[in-house]
């Protein structure tokens, strides 16, 4: 594509990186992003999408705006209370910039819809609340061979991984089950730090960018971990499991299950 004047300005700092350039800007505005989560997480890492111009951004949320989710979804306000949250954020980036198309898709996921949702994007973005919801993204990334930025937050801390499908661990080499019910508190029950999505959010943006551009090393195989209170980053290295039900040498995992809990953008 050739650039205009304005878009030329637009992104000038991103075209003087020798990283970026006139080419990595170009892949970035014809890359197909997914955010599964309009909330606390998809929220940044959409707004710093938009930002760097990727082309088109699709959304999948079906709640709505609420007055407590102010406090960390930051593409939201007073103004669009009681909206979809998916048509919230398109209003929202789309104003930041024009150049963004923003798909907002109002449905729930599931084992029937997933497939189809995911598939005619390059990369999906993970900003879930709970362990079922989790694998099944996963499941279907790793049948698609999709790269998978995965986030999580809870009270002050935050995770960050990249899955990339047969070339490293999937998620589930990270956990192979889920802890029991109940183990696990969500954010509505534990409560999270309003900035924490802020950083963890803009961490998987950082993520997206690399993979579209083809530069840098991913958290492949790794856990980054931030302990706002400390203000500590540790990494954890994730070994890939020859016996993963799902990416191991002998799968079992031959088909998609819905998840049994109901899930939300955190």
């Amino acid at each position: 594509m050739d650039f205009t004047e304005e878009q030329l300005k637009r992104y000038s700092r991103h075209i003087i990186l020798p990283e970026v350039g006139g080419k990595g800007q170009k892949k970035i505005s014809e890359a197909k992003v997914l955010l599964v989560g309009a909330g606390g997480l998809g929220c940044p890492v959409g707004y710093y999408l938009a930002a760097a111009g990727v082309g088109t951004i699709a959304m999948v949320d079906d709640d709505k705006v609420e007055l407590s989710n102010l406090q960390r979804q930051i593409a939201h306000s007073v103004k669009t209370l009681d909206v979809h949250k998916a048509d919230s954020a398109k209003q929202t980036f789309e104003a930041l910039n024009p150049d963004v198309n923003v798909i907002p898709i109002k449905e729930r996921l599931n084992s029937k819809n997933i497939l189809d949702l995911f598939k005619d994007y390059d990369i999906i973005v993970d900003g879930t609340d709970n362990f079922p919801t989790r694998y099944l993204i996963n499941d279907a990334c790793v049948m698609l061979k999709k790269p998978l930025v995965s986030g999580a937050i809870l009270r002050f801390e935050g995770q960050v991984t990249t899955i990339m499908p047969h070339d490293g661990p999937c998620y589930r080499c990270l956990f192979e089950e889920a802890p029991p019910a109940g183990l696990v508190p969500s954010c509505q029950e534990a409560g999270v730090l309003g900035v924490l999505p802020g950083v963890i959010g803009a961490l998987q943006a950082t993520e997206v960018l690399k993979l579209i551009i083809g530069k840098g090393t991913p958290l492949k195989g790794r856990l980054l971990i931030y302990d706002a209170l400390g203000v500590n980053f540790r990494k954890v290295k994730i070994p890939k499991n020859d016996e993963c039900a799902m990416c191991g040498k002998n799968p079992t995992i031959t088909e998609l299950k819905d998840s049994p809990e109901e899930y939300c953008s955190i």
